[in-house]
């Protein structure tokens, strides 16, 4: 629809509404339109009915269109006013086509007059209901309308954002939406047979109103049951399970899904064909810490004239570092080990399992294949370094997050190409352990998700550290001859440079490992982000099989696995009973570089680009005297809270123990604990966590009650006379 159309439509709406509004105001409909009212004008009404049968029906279904497609309040009441006026059929015949065709013009509404406005707004909290739309668009709105997840109203507006065809809107609506019909217009023609009042505990209008009340939760069980049947077509289910719960990966994900169905006394298989503990253990969360530890003292020992200390050596034995690396690996690893998860009821299988069934896993050991039944099944298989096609990208050779832990030298120059969290911390770590470092990142900015000022802060710690930092380059190709490797780069003049190095670090992300497990022969879906598509309750395609971790999504982080896996794992025990959806609300993630970064909820950027009215208050470290004390003011703390409250949005902390103070902020967010609850909390001084107290006293000046105070001088000045 052109503007002019759109202006004309607008008018058109206007002064329907406003006609709308003055009839609803000036006959009472708000009170006409309520149970009482129904009940007091019955007789009367079905004295017209028996009088005029077809205008009677014919107004009421005009009536009911025009409430409908407004919405206004009132369509329930209508619903029993026709069973109790028309009878079953007649009104439900009434109803059914009233409510499809109001729905439709409310559709029709939003879909031409709103929806490029609400879109422009609140286009990314519409996310949810597109990919509904897109996936399975009349399913969706079927179950929208079986199990009203919105009041049916807000379902046609929200349709009406989307690209569901009309035709299809209509009928799906007139499908899902009978059920209820025949329920309230039966429980209205009930409601018509009382005449007195043990009349109200005949068992045929009791029963109507429990048949009411139940509905939703019938509705719900017959979606379910109905999408099980479709889904399950063609696979032929056992008839016994071997066990309860079937995990495929030992990662974080795996291991706390293993550990929760033991405890609560399941029969679990864990199947690993790598190390037990995954990537966090074994290349990631461990061994990068660990090297940052060392690296940093080796940092701090350079600069130990700024503490008054005086000839301190502290020359890098490389190898010993990277000893110390997998001793703490070792140490940790009994943790996660086939025997300790063997002692705790977990039968550990040690080898490849794929999907063969929606119930079955078909697993490759060193003694032979064998087939694993299971009702349910946990899909917790993590990641694996993204590599680029980059031209001579393998004869040069490279390492990634997972093989760098084989160096055994010290590289002289070392380049690191990729500028999210890992890139940053190794390329930080190896210069501090005194690499020639280089790191080349193709956008504007290290670690992107981060606001503008936390990445240039950042950026500025690594050059000071000795990174040289290239932004906005892009890597063309890879070179080797003479013993000499190199890779080409171009800026974004087109200008191009060769960089030579010891040890490329390909460090620009991580892909989900989904290939290989048998979800291709199952038909489990994956989303654009390669992530395995899953719903709120971290179900597949498949209501038994669900997915934890980095093949889940959005987050590969460890301690989103583990939050993963206790609702994956309740859910797959106890979900025929209670199911729980996932708690996204609140996801903290820490950087560890030096200084630290930190994150929780929103960042400014991105409120303002949702249009979210926020306020944002800032702390420098340099004001701390703990910072002072120690020789850490580098850095700042950014609450985001809501306009005019203390209502946290989003934390991010730049500086030294940032992933540690951000636990409180999470705390808080989690429990609806605003800053005035942080500022009346007594914080150990002098530490760190003393700056959360700071900043919430930063915003409460700035939330002074001014009237109030003045009155308090003139009472003290009254005092005083």
């Amino acid at each position: 629809m052109g503007a002019s159309g759109r202006r004309w439509g607008w008018l058109a709406v206007a002064v329907v509404a406003i006609v709308a509004v003055f009839l609803y105001v000036h006959f009472d409909l708000g009170q006409k339109l309520s149970l009482d009212a129904l009940k007091q004008s019955r007789d009367g009404l079905r004295t017209l009915v028996d009088q005029r049968p077809v205008a009677m029906l014919g107004g009421f279904f005009i009536l009911y269109v025009l409430v409908t497609g407004l919405s206004v309040p009132g369509a329930a009441i209508l619903s029993l006013a026709a069973g109790a006026l028309f009878g079953l059929w007649a009104g439900v015949l009434a109803v059914s086509f009233g409510a499809s065709i109001g729905a439709t013009l409310a559709f029709l509404t939003s879909r031409y007059l709103l929806r490029d406005a609400i879109r422009s707004r609140f286009g990314r909290r519409l996310d949810t209901v597109d990919a509904g739309v897109a996936k399975d668009g009349a399913f969706y709105l079927l179950t929208l309308r079986l199990i009203p997840a919105f009041p049916f109203f807000v379902v046609n507006l929200l349709m009406g954002l989307t690209a569901i065809p009309v035709a299809r809107f209509y009928w799906v609506s007139q499908l899902g939406m009978l059920p209820a019909t025949l329920i309230y217009v039966n429980a209205g023609t009930r409601l018509a047979d009382i005449q007195k009042t043990s009349d109200v505990l005949s068992p045929a209008l009791l029963g109507s109103f429990v048949l009411l009340g139940l509905f939703p939760l019938i509705a719900r069980w017959a979606v379910r049951t109905w999408q099980a049947r479709r889904v399950y077509r063609g696979w032929p289910r056992p008839a016994r399970y071997d066990r309860n719960l079937i995990v495929i990966g030992a990662g974080s994900g795996g291991l706390v899904a293993a550990y929760i169905a033991a405890a609560v006394r399941a029969e679990v298989t864990l199947i690993e064909s790598d190390a037990m503990g995954g990537d966090c253990l074994n290349t990631g969360c461990v061994p990068s810490k660990t090297l940052i530890r060392s690296a940093r003292l080796a940092r701090d020992l350079r600069h130990a004239s700024d503490f008054g200390l005086r000839a301190v050596a502290g020359t890098v034995d490389f190898g010993a570092v990277m000893r110390r690396v997998h001793a703490a690996i070792a140490t940790i690893a009994p943790h996660d080990s086939v025997e300790r998860y063997r002692g705790l009821g977990v039968d550990v299988v040690q080898g490849y399992g794929r999907l063969v069934s929606p119930w079955a896993v078909e697993v490759d050991t060193a003694g032979g294949q064998r087939t694993l039944t299971a009702r349910s099944i946990v899909i917790a298989t993590g990641s694996s370094p993204r590599v680029p096609s980059l031209p001579g990208l393998d004869a040069t050779g490279y390492v990634t997050s997972d093989t760098i832990w084989g160096l055994t030298e010290l590289p002289k120059r070392f380049v690191v190409l990729g500028g999210g969290p890992i890139g940053c911390e190794l390329a930080q770590c190896f210069a501090q352990l005194g690499s020639q470092v280089t790191q080349i990142q193709q956008g504007t900015a290290l670690l992107t998700r981060e606001d503008p000022e936390v990445s240039a802060c950042i950026a500025e710690a690594l050059r000071a550290d000795g990174v040289d930092v290239l932004l906005e380059v892009e890597a063309l190709r890879c070179e080797s001859s003479d013993g000499s490797r190199r890779i080409v780069v171009k800026d974004a003049k087109g200008h191009e440079r060769t960089i030579e190095f010891d040890v490329l670090l390909v460090a620009i992300g991580r892909t989900p490992r989904t290939s290989g497990f048998g979800l291709e022969a199952l038909g489990i879906r994956l989303s654009p982000q390669k992530t395995i598509e899953h719903d709120a309750f971290l179900q597949t395609r498949f209501p038994n099989i669900y997915a934890v971790g980095d093949v889940a999504g959005p987050w590969q982080f460890t301690h989103t696995a583990s939050h993963q896996a206790w609702y994956a794992t309740v859910n797959a025990l106890f979900g025929r009973f209670r199911r729980f959806a996932v708690d996204t609300s609140v996801i903290p993630w820490a950087t560890f570089t030096l200084p630290e970064v930190a994150r929780v909820g929103l960042s400014e950027t991105e409120a303002r680009d949702q249009k979210i009215e926020h306020e944002v208050t800032r702390f420098a470290f340099a004001e701390s005297d703990r910072a002072i004390a120690d020789g850490a003011t580098r850095g700042s703390i950014k609450v985001m809270t809501a306009q005019g409250k203390d209502r946290i949005l989003g934390v991010a902390i730049v500086g030294e123990h940032a992933s540690e103070m951000l636990a409180e902020y999470v705390l808080a967010m989690k429990h609806g604990l605003g800053l005035n609850k942080v500022l009346g909390t007594i914080h150990v001084y002098p530490t760190f966590s003393e700056i959360n107290k700071s900043v919430a006293g930063a915003w409460r000046r700035a939330h002074q009650p001014e009237r109030l105070l003045a009155v308090a001088a003139r009472f003290h000045r009254w005092m005083r006379s």
